[in-house]
């Protein structure tokens, strides 16, 4: 039997989102979220298709919220307004970073999580997922989130402010799981880079369940297997 999924689209911001949002429920009065970030220059609807391929039937009802990021210029492609995360000023992404821009999304998230929060999702029950930029950014607002969250997917990114990171972190998420995949030929994020990322949280103390593919900047078959396992566990 094919899995039911209800869509929805929450075009205007509420007192708790200030960030329009295209929601998938695979069951009604869903416990537990999954609030996915996109990537730069895509938009919500990007990893909508990625649900009824990861998500196993014998799973707890899930909410997806895949959030829209603003629309600001990103100097990396000539000031073009695209939705992004945070501006980019050149090709090393790990350089030059735009801190205000990164916090102002962090605090977005944390509004996403709060909305859940109240709709009656424990935050413990909340996972934070995201694709390169996004994933940049959950990475970033996970670890520093003052209640202890259910874990973080992190795929074809990197932690940025870094260097801030330790002094930054939330008791309550030290022992956070998380996941993070990795394309080897990757030429928007290098996979050297995605490596150092890992090592600095395993530095922290950070258990983090790492994954090379032979892919580019890109989410491949193998990977969506491996997160449906990953996230089956903390599902369970």
């Amino acid at each position: 039997m094919a899995l039911l999924l209800c869509f929805a689209l929450n075009p205007q911001p509420s007192a708790l989102m200030t960030l329009p949002t295209v929601e998938i429920e695979t069951a009604p009065n869903p416990k537990h979220a999954v609030i996915w970030l996109h990537g730069l220059g895509a938009d919500g609807h990007d990893f909508e298709p990625i649900v009824p391929e990861l998500v196993d039937r014998a799973w707890p009802a899930l909410r997806f919220v895949f959030p829209h990021a603003p629309v600001r210029p990103v100097t990396v492609n000539g000031g073009m307004p695209m939705r992004a995360w945070y501006d980019i000023a050149g090709g090393e992404i790990a350089q030059k970073q735009d801190e205000a821009g990164i916090r102002a999304s962090v605090a977005h998230l944390g509004e996403l999580i709060a909305r859940e929060q109240a709709r009656g999702v424990a935050v413990e029950n909340i996972v934070l997922a995201g694709f390169s930029q996004g994933g940049a950014i959950v990475l970033a607002g996970g670890v520093r989130h003052a209640q202890k969250l259910g874990g973080i997917v992190a795929l074809s990114t990197y932690l940025p402010l870094a260097g801030k990171t330790e002094a930054e972190v939330a008791a309550a998420n030290r022992a956070i799981p998380v996941f993070m995949g990795h394309g080897t030929v990757d030429p928007i994020v290098p996979y050297r880079l995605g490596e150092m990322s890992r090592d600095a949280l395993q530095r922290l103390g950070y258990a983090v369940e790492w994954h090379g593919y032979p892919m580019a900047h890109q989410v491949c078959a193998e990977e969506i297997a491996d997160l449906r396992r990953w996230l089956g566990k903390r599902l369970a």
